[in-house]
C-alpha cells in the first residue's frame, strides 16, 4: 500500500502544481473557519467600537492554514487505512478527500510534509498572538490543533471512532469564534459563544451530509463516524437535526436579546437548506444524484455566515 502511494506521485505531474495543491488542502471546505473568525471579530468590534486589524488578519491567516493542514492530514491518514477508495467515475466531488492521493497527483509524504508545516506556521502565528493577547490564546489554540490533528491521526482518531462530529462542532464554533472574539476584545462572552455554535451546528450538518456517500468506504476502512455506525437513514436524520439546532439557537438569541433582532437575516439561507434536505430525503443512497445537496450545504454555511456578518453590521449602522 505505501509503495504504490509514495511511487505514485508522478503520475498526472502534467497539471501545474498549484491546481494540484489547491485541490488538495480543499478550499471549498475551508469557510467554517474563517467566517466564525470574522463573525466574532465583528461582534467585538461592535460591542467595544476597537478593532486590531493586524491581529485580526493574523487569526485569519492562522485558522486557514490550520484547515489546509486539517484537510491533508485527514486524506493521508484515510488514504491509509484503505478509506477514500472510490474512482473518478463513482466520486461524489463534495466527499471522499482531495483526491490527489488516489490520484497519484502527490505523495503521501508530500501530504504529510505540507500538513506539518501548516500546522507549524499555525503553531508560530498562536504563540505570536498569546504573546500579545494573552495565554487564553494558547487554550484556544491547543483545543484546535489537538482535535485536528488527532481527528484522525492515531492512537485517539476522533473521526474513527463517533466523536469527530462533536469536536468538530466545538471547533468550528466556540473554539474559533470565542478565540477570535477574545483577541480582538480581551474577554469571554455569552454572545459570541452563542452565535458561534450556530454556525458549528451547521459544520456538524456539513460533516454529516458528507459522510453519507462514504457509507461504504468508511465501514470498509473501519472510520467509524456516526454514519458509518447508524446508516445512511440516520445520516439524514442527525442532518435535518444539526440544522434544526442551528436555526433554534439562532432565534433563541435573538428573542433572548444576546444577538440584535437583525441576526435573524441568518434565516434568509432557511429555504435552500429545505431544498437540500429535499435532495437528501430522495437521493441519500445515491451518491452522485445527491451531489447537489452537498453544494446547497456549502452555500448554507456561507451565506447564513455572511447574512449574520450583515445583519450585525445593518443593527450597528441603524
Amino acid at each position: 500500500m505505501r509503495l504504490r502511494i509514495e511511487t505514485a506521485g508522478n503520475a498526472g505531474r502534467d497539471r501545474s502544481l498549484p491546481a494540484i495543491w489547491f485541490q488538495a488542502v480543499r478550499f471549498h471546505f475551508v469557510p467554517p473557519s474563517f467566517i466564525p473568525a470574522v463573525l466574532c471579530s465583528v461582534i467585538a468590534w461592535i460591542r467595544f467600537q476597537s478593532f486590531d486589524f493586524v491581529a485580526f488578519l493574523l487569526v485569519m491567516a492562522g485558522v486557514t492554514v490550520h484547515h489546509f493542514g486539517l484537510n491533508m492530514l485527514d486524506d493521508v491518514f484515510d488514504c491509509l487505512h484503505f478509506v477514500d477508495r472510490s474512482g473518478p467515475a463513482d466520486k461524489n466531488p463534495y466527499t471522499g478527500g482531495s483526491g490527489v492521493l488516489t490520484e497519484g497527483l502527490l505523495t503521501v509524504r508530500e501530504m504529510l510534509v505540507a500538513s506539518v508545516v501548516c500546522f507549524l506556521v499555525t503553531a508560530v502565528i498562536g504563540f505570536y498572538l498569546a504573546y500579545m493577547k494573552g495565554w487564553p490564546v494558547l487554550v484556544f489554540g491547543f483545543i484546535g490543533m489537538f482535535s485536528s490533528i488527532f481527528y484522525t491521526v492515531p492512537p485517539i482518531k476522533f473521526g474513527y471512532r463517533g466523536f469527530g462530529e462533536l469536536m468538530m462542532v466545538i471547533n468550528f464554533g466556540p473554539v474559533i469564534g470565542l478565540g477570535s472574539y477574545y483577541v480582538q476584545s480581551g474577554r469571554l462572552d455569552l454572545e459570541p459563544l452563542m452565535v458561534s455554535l450556530v454556525l458549528g451546528l451547521l459544520m456538524w450538518s456539513m460533516l454529516i451530509i458528507n459522510e453519507i456517500p462514504d457509507y461504504e468506504d468508511d465501514r470498509r476502512g473501519e472510520k467509524l463516524n456516526l454514519v458509518a455506525r447508524f446508516g445512511r437513514k440516520a445520516g439524514v436524520i442527525l442532518y435535518v437535526a444539526g440544522l434544526f439546532l442551528a436555526y433554534a439557537i439562532l432565534l433563541t438569541v435573538v428573542i433572548m436579546k444576546v444577538a440584535p433582532p437583525l441576526a435573524l437575516l441568518g434565516f434568509l439561507s432557511l429555504p435552500l437548506a429545505f431544498q437540500s434536505v429535499r435532495v437528501l430525503r430522495e437521493h441519500y443512497l445515491d451518491r452522485l444524484k445527491m451531489t447537489p445537496a452537498n453544494l446547497m450545504m456549502i452555500k448554507v454555511y456561507v451565506l447564513t455566515g455572511l447574512f449574520l456578518v450583515t445583519g450585525y453590521v445593518l443593527d450597528f449602522v441603524l
